[in-house]
Protein backbone atom coordinates (compact mmCIF):
# COMPACT_ATOMS: atom_id res chain seq x y z
CA UNK A 1 0.00 0.00 0.00
CA UNK A 2 2.97 2.41 0.86
CA UNK A 3 3.76 1.65 -2.23
CA UNK A 4 1.10 2.47 -4.26
CA UNK A 5 0.61 5.45 -2.34
CA UNK A 6 4.04 6.44 -3.27
CA UNK A 7 3.74 6.14 -7.16
CA UNK A 8 0.50 8.17 -6.72
CA UNK A 9 2.27 11.02 -5.11
CA UNK A 10 4.85 11.06 -7.67
CA UNK A 11 2.29 11.08 -10.45
CA UNK A 12 -0.34 13.64 -9.29
CA UNK A 13 2.44 15.94 -8.07
CA UNK A 14 3.88 15.73 -11.88
CA UNK A 15 0.38 16.25 -13.57
CA UNK A 16 -0.54 18.61 -11.13
CA UNK A 17 2.53 21.09 -11.50
CA UNK A 18 2.32 20.70 -15.08
CA UNK A 19 -1.39 21.02 -15.76
CA UNK A 20 -1.14 24.11 -14.00
CA UNK A 21 1.40 25.52 -15.82
CA UNK A 22 -0.78 24.71 -18.95
CA UNK A 23 -3.71 26.67 -17.34
CA UNK A 24 -1.65 29.68 -16.83
CA UNK A 25 -0.92 29.70 -20.42
CA UNK A 26 -4.07 29.34 -21.28
CA UNK A 27 -5.95 32.08 -19.38
CA UNK A 28 -3.58 34.43 -20.66
CA UNK A 29 -4.52 33.76 -24.49
CA UNK A 30 -1.76 31.08 -25.32
CA UNK A 31 -1.91 27.20 -26.41
CA UNK A 32 0.98 25.64 -24.74
CA UNK A 33 1.16 22.25 -26.34
CA UNK A 34 5.41 22.31 -25.72
CA UNK A 35 4.87 21.17 -21.85
CA UNK A 36 6.42 17.90 -22.76
CA UNK A 37 9.53 19.89 -24.09
CA UNK A 38 9.61 22.14 -21.00
CA UNK A 39 9.33 19.61 -18.82
CA UNK A 40 12.45 17.95 -20.41
CA UNK A 41 15.05 21.18 -20.22
CA UNK A 42 13.38 21.63 -16.58
CA UNK A 43 14.43 17.85 -15.96
CA UNK A 44 18.10 19.01 -17.52
CA UNK A 45 18.51 21.70 -15.37
CA UNK A 46 17.31 20.44 -12.32
CA UNK A 47 19.66 17.08 -12.71
CA UNK A 48 22.42 19.06 -14.10
CA UNK A 49 22.97 21.19 -10.42
CA UNK A 50 22.23 17.94 -8.44
CA UNK A 51 25.83 16.37 -10.48
CA UNK A 52 28.22 19.27 -9.90
CA UNK A 53 27.12 20.27 -6.59
CA UNK A 54 29.89 19.50 -4.26
CA UNK A 55 29.70 16.37 -1.91
CA UNK A 56 28.32 17.59 1.62
CA UNK A 57 26.18 20.40 0.35
CA UNK A 58 23.25 21.23 2.77
CA UNK A 59 19.76 19.37 1.86
CA UNK A 60 17.81 22.35 2.05
CA UNK A 61 20.56 23.90 -0.78
CA UNK A 62 19.95 20.81 -3.07
CA UNK A 63 16.71 21.19 -3.38
CA UNK A 64 16.70 25.20 -3.41
CA UNK A 65 19.04 25.46 -5.76
CA UNK A 66 18.02 22.36 -8.12
CA UNK A 67 14.30 24.01 -7.91
CA UNK A 68 14.83 27.19 -8.78
CA UNK A 69 17.33 25.66 -11.82
CA UNK A 70 14.67 23.40 -12.94
CA UNK A 71 11.83 26.59 -12.86
CA UNK A 72 14.40 28.85 -14.80
CA UNK A 73 15.28 25.55 -17.32
CA UNK A 74 11.85 25.38 -18.00
CA UNK A 75 10.95 29.39 -18.20
CA UNK A 76 14.10 30.30 -20.12
CA UNK A 77 13.10 27.48 -22.77
CA UNK A 78 9.36 28.74 -22.85
CA UNK A 79 10.40 32.32 -24.34
CA UNK A 80 10.40 30.34 -27.79
CA UNK A 81 6.73 30.00 -27.46
CA UNK A 82 6.41 33.57 -25.84
CA UNK A 83 8.02 35.09 -28.53
CA UNK A 84 7.16 32.75 -31.74
CA UNK A 85 3.34 33.34 -30.65
CA UNK A 86 2.93 36.72 -28.89
CA UNK A 87 5.95 38.66 -31.37
CA UNK A 88 5.44 36.74 -34.65
CA UNK A 89 1.92 35.44 -33.98
CA UNK A 90 3.31 32.18 -35.53
CA UNK A 91 0.62 28.99 -34.90
CA UNK A 92 0.75 27.97 -31.32
CA UNK A 93 -0.03 24.38 -31.91
CA UNK A 94 2.80 23.90 -34.40
CA UNK A 95 5.11 25.86 -32.31
CA UNK A 96 4.55 23.41 -29.00
CA UNK A 97 5.00 20.96 -31.25
CA UNK A 98 8.25 21.84 -32.72
CA UNK A 99 9.34 22.51 -29.37
CA UNK A 100 8.38 19.31 -27.90
CA UNK A 101 10.81 17.44 -30.86
CA UNK A 102 13.45 20.27 -29.99
CA UNK A 103 13.29 19.51 -25.99
CA UNK A 104 14.35 16.01 -25.91
CA UNK A 105 16.82 16.01 -29.33
CA UNK A 106 18.29 19.55 -28.16
CA UNK A 107 18.69 18.11 -24.23
CA UNK A 108 19.93 14.31 -25.57
CA UNK A 109 22.97 16.02 -27.52
CA UNK A 110 23.43 18.60 -24.79
CA UNK A 111 24.36 15.87 -22.05
CA UNK A 112 26.20 13.51 -24.74
CA UNK A 113 28.47 16.52 -25.50
CA UNK A 114 29.10 17.44 -21.24
CA UNK A 115 29.97 13.57 -20.89
CA UNK A 116 31.73 13.37 -23.46
CA UNK A 117 33.97 16.98 -22.53
CA UNK A 118 34.53 14.77 -18.96
CA UNK A 119 35.17 11.88 -19.97
CA UNK A 120 36.46 11.54 -23.72
CA UNK A 121 35.03 7.56 -23.81
CA UNK A 122 31.25 8.61 -22.15
CA UNK A 123 29.10 9.26 -24.97
CA UNK A 124 25.83 8.49 -23.11
CA UNK A 125 23.12 10.77 -22.63
CA UNK A 126 22.90 9.83 -19.13
CA UNK A 127 23.37 12.20 -15.99
CA UNK A 128 23.85 10.65 -12.64
CA UNK A 129 22.98 12.37 -9.56
CA UNK A 130 23.22 9.79 -7.43
CA UNK A 131 23.14 10.03 -3.02
CA UNK A 132 22.27 14.24 -3.93
CA UNK A 133 18.66 12.74 -4.64
CA UNK A 134 18.15 12.02 -0.92
CA UNK A 135 17.96 15.85 -0.06
CA UNK A 136 14.70 15.56 -2.17
CA UNK A 137 13.43 12.32 0.07
CA UNK A 138 10.81 13.36 3.43
CA UNK A 139 11.67 10.81 5.44
CA UNK A 140 15.34 9.44 4.37
CA UNK A 141 16.40 10.72 7.95
CA UNK A 142 14.37 8.42 9.47
CA UNK A 143 15.46 6.69 12.55
CA UNK A 144 14.41 3.52 12.55
CA UNK A 145 15.54 -0.48 14.49
CA UNK A 146 14.65 -3.94 14.48
CA UNK A 147 11.90 -3.40 16.91
CA UNK A 148 10.28 -0.19 14.25
CA UNK A 149 6.93 -0.86 12.84
CA UNK A 150 6.69 -2.45 9.59
CA UNK A 151 4.89 0.73 8.84
CA UNK A 152 8.16 3.23 10.02
CA UNK A 153 10.57 0.90 7.92
CA UNK A 154 8.35 1.22 4.65
CA UNK A 155 8.25 5.04 5.32
CA UNK A 156 12.55 4.53 5.47
CA UNK A 157 12.61 3.65 2.77
CA UNK A 158 10.17 4.89 0.74
CA UNK A 159 9.88 7.93 -1.94
CA UNK A 160 7.56 11.11 -0.58
CA UNK A 161 9.42 13.77 -2.01
CA UNK A 162 9.56 17.51 -0.64
CA UNK A 163 8.83 18.01 -4.19
CA UNK A 164 5.13 16.92 -3.67
CA UNK A 165 5.07 19.71 -0.61
CA UNK A 166 5.94 22.20 -2.97
CA UNK A 167 3.59 21.10 -5.41
CA UNK A 168 0.78 21.41 -2.83
CA UNK A 169 1.77 24.80 -2.06
CA UNK A 170 1.97 26.01 -5.43
CA UNK A 171 -1.49 24.71 -5.93
CA UNK A 172 -2.63 27.05 -3.28
CA UNK A 173 -0.61 29.91 -4.62
CA UNK A 174 -1.78 29.39 -8.34
CA UNK A 175 -4.98 29.75 -6.88
CA UNK A 176 -5.01 33.06 -5.13
CA UNK A 177 -2.62 34.52 -7.88
CA UNK A 178 -5.74 33.60 -10.47
CA UNK A 179 -8.67 34.62 -8.31
CA UNK A 180 -7.69 36.64 -5.99
CA UNK A 181 -5.57 39.42 -7.17
CA UNK A 182 -5.74 41.97 -10.02
CA UNK A 183 -2.88 40.17 -11.80
CA UNK A 184 -5.24 37.19 -12.21
CA UNK A 185 -8.19 38.70 -13.40
CA UNK A 186 -6.20 40.88 -15.68
CA UNK A 187 -4.47 37.76 -17.48
CA UNK A 188 -8.01 35.82 -17.34
CA UNK A 189 -9.48 38.85 -18.78
CA UNK A 190 -6.70 38.69 -21.54
CA UNK A 191 -7.81 34.80 -22.21
CA UNK A 192 -11.68 35.59 -22.69
CA UNK A 193 -11.39 39.06 -24.43
CA UNK A 194 -7.71 40.64 -25.24
CA UNK A 195 -9.18 43.87 -27.23
CA UNK A 196 -11.80 44.38 -24.27
CA UNK A 197 -8.84 44.12 -21.75
CA UNK A 198 -6.36 46.43 -23.84
CA UNK A 199 -9.54 49.24 -24.49
CA UNK A 200 -8.98 49.46 -20.16
CA UNK A 201 -5.48 49.82 -20.76
CA UNK A 202 -4.41 46.39 -20.08
CA UNK A 203 -1.09 45.25 -22.07
CA UNK A 204 -1.96 42.13 -23.72
CA UNK A 205 1.65 41.14 -24.41
CA UNK A 206 3.07 41.62 -21.15
CA UNK A 207 0.39 39.34 -19.94
CA UNK A 208 0.20 36.84 -22.57
CA UNK A 209 4.26 36.55 -21.57
CA UNK A 210 3.90 36.09 -17.91
CA UNK A 211 1.28 33.20 -18.20
CA UNK A 212 3.76 31.43 -20.59
CA UNK A 213 6.74 32.19 -18.57
CA UNK A 214 4.69 30.68 -15.61
CA UNK A 215 3.95 28.07 -17.73
CA UNK A 216 7.21 27.31 -18.40
CA UNK A 217 8.80 27.94 -14.96
CA UNK A 218 5.83 25.39 -13.42
CA UNK A 219 6.43 22.53 -16.37
CA UNK A 220 10.59 22.82 -15.45
CA UNK A 221 9.84 21.81 -11.81
CA UNK A 222 7.30 19.27 -13.12
CA UNK A 223 10.46 17.80 -15.17
CA UNK A 224 12.41 17.55 -12.12
CA UNK A 225 9.67 15.80 -10.01
CA UNK A 226 9.04 13.40 -12.63
CA UNK A 227 13.26 12.49 -13.15
CA UNK A 228 13.94 12.35 -9.57
CA UNK A 229 11.14 10.06 -8.52
CA UNK A 230 12.55 6.73 -7.42
CA UNK A 231 15.83 6.82 -9.69
CA UNK A 232 19.67 8.22 -9.33
CA UNK A 233 19.80 8.56 -12.61
CA UNK A 234 18.28 9.97 -16.02
CA UNK A 235 18.62 8.59 -19.68
CA UNK A 236 17.50 12.08 -21.64
CA UNK A 237 17.06 10.23 -24.87
CA UNK A 238 13.85 8.82 -23.37
CA UNK A 239 11.87 12.20 -22.75
CA UNK A 240 8.95 12.48 -20.36
CA UNK A 241 7.02 9.47 -21.53
CA UNK A 242 4.02 11.57 -22.76
CA UNK A 243 3.66 13.31 -19.17
CA UNK A 244 2.87 16.90 -21.27
CA UNK A 245 0.62 15.63 -23.08
CA UNK A 246 -1.28 13.72 -20.44
CA UNK A 247 -0.89 17.11 -18.17
CA UNK A 248 -2.76 18.45 -21.08
CA UNK A 249 -6.00 16.32 -20.46
CA UNK A 250 -5.68 16.97 -16.92
CA UNK A 251 -5.85 20.43 -17.30
CA UNK A 252 -9.10 20.05 -19.90
CA UNK A 253 -10.71 17.16 -17.15
CA UNK A 254 -9.97 20.01 -14.53
CA UNK A 255 -11.63 22.74 -16.51
CA UNK A 256 -8.68 25.01 -16.27
CA UNK A 257 -9.36 25.40 -12.05
CA UNK A 258 -6.35 24.91 -10.30
CA UNK A 259 -8.69 22.81 -6.92
CA UNK A 260 -10.24 20.84 -10.10
CA UNK A 261 -7.18 20.22 -11.80
CA UNK A 262 -5.54 18.79 -8.81
CA UNK A 263 -8.69 16.42 -8.64
CA UNK A 264 -7.82 15.29 -12.10
CA UNK A 265 -4.29 15.02 -11.42
CA UNK A 266 -5.08 12.44 -8.81
CA UNK A 267 -7.41 10.15 -10.91
CA UNK A 268 -4.80 10.35 -13.51
CA UNK A 269 -2.18 9.72 -10.43
CA UNK A 270 -4.20 6.76 -9.73
CA UNK A 271 -4.16 5.20 -12.84
CA UNK A 272 -0.71 5.71 -13.93
CA UNK A 273 -0.10 4.43 -10.42
CA UNK A 274 -1.34 1.08 -11.48
CA UNK A 275 1.05 0.12 -14.40
CA UNK A 276 3.61 0.22 -11.20
CA UNK A 277 2.22 -2.08 -8.80
CA UNK A 278 -0.27 -4.02 -10.26
CA UNK A 279 1.74 -7.12 -10.12
CA UNK A 280 1.80 -7.01 -6.18
CA UNK A 281 -2.30 -7.32 -5.97
CA UNK A 282 -3.44 -10.40 -7.26
CA UNK A 283 -6.97 -9.36 -7.98
CA UNK A 284 -5.69 -6.66 -10.33
CA UNK A 285 -2.78 -9.08 -11.54
CA UNK A 286 -5.92 -11.30 -12.67
CA UNK A 287 -8.20 -8.45 -14.02
CA UNK A 288 -6.38 -7.71 -17.20
CA UNK A 289 -3.02 -8.13 -18.95
CA UNK A 290 -0.51 -5.94 -17.99
CA UNK A 291 -0.03 -4.30 -20.81
CA UNK A 292 -3.26 -2.65 -20.35
CA UNK A 293 -2.01 -1.06 -17.31
CA UNK A 294 0.60 0.45 -19.08
CA UNK A 295 -1.95 2.18 -21.45
CA UNK A 296 -4.97 2.87 -19.22
CA UNK A 297 -3.64 6.87 -18.47
CA UNK A 298 -2.89 7.25 -22.17
CA UNK A 299 -6.67 5.77 -22.85
CA UNK A 300 -8.33 7.55 -20.54
CA UNK A 301 -6.74 10.67 -21.56
CA UNK A 302 -8.10 10.22 -25.06
CA UNK A 303 -11.96 9.32 -23.68
CA UNK A 304 -11.49 12.38 -21.61
CA UNK A 305 -10.84 14.57 -24.46
CA UNK A 306 -13.77 12.85 -25.89
CA UNK A 307 -15.92 13.76 -23.86
CA UNK A 308 -15.18 17.02 -22.50
CA UNK A 309 -13.30 18.47 -25.22
CA UNK A 310 -16.80 19.47 -27.12
CA UNK A 311 -18.14 21.41 -24.49
CA UNK A 312 -15.04 22.61 -22.40
CA UNK A 313 -15.05 26.13 -20.55
CA UNK A 314 -11.72 26.77 -22.76
CA UNK A 315 -10.77 30.72 -22.51
CA UNK A 316 -12.67 31.94 -25.22
CA UNK A 317 -9.20 33.89 -27.01
CA UNK A 318 -6.89 30.95 -26.28
CA UNK A 319 -4.76 30.31 -29.70
CA UNK A 320 -5.92 33.52 -31.28
CA UNK A 321 -3.21 35.98 -31.81
CA UNK A 322 -3.91 39.15 -30.51
CA UNK A 323 -3.77 42.17 -32.68
CA UNK A 324 -3.19 45.61 -31.57
CA UNK A 325 -6.21 48.23 -32.42
CA UNK A 326 -8.35 44.80 -33.66
CA UNK A 327 -11.86 44.90 -32.75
Amino acid sequence: MILLLQYMAIYTAVLMLVALGGCFSEHSGVINIGLEGIMVFGALGGALVMRYLPDGTSAVFVVLTCVLAAMAAGLLYSLLLAVAAVNFKADQTLVGTAMNLLGTAAATVLVKAINQAANASDVSSTIAYGAKRKAFLIFSDLQVNEESSEFMKALKTSEFSWLHVIAVILLIVSFVLLYRTRFGLRMRSCGEHPQASASVGINVFKMRYAGVLISGALGGLGGLTYITAAVSEWKFENGVAGFGFLALAVMIFGAWKPFRIALAALIFGVFRSLSNVYKGFDFLKNLMPGAVYNMLPYIISLVVLIIFSKNSAAPKAEGIPYEQGMR
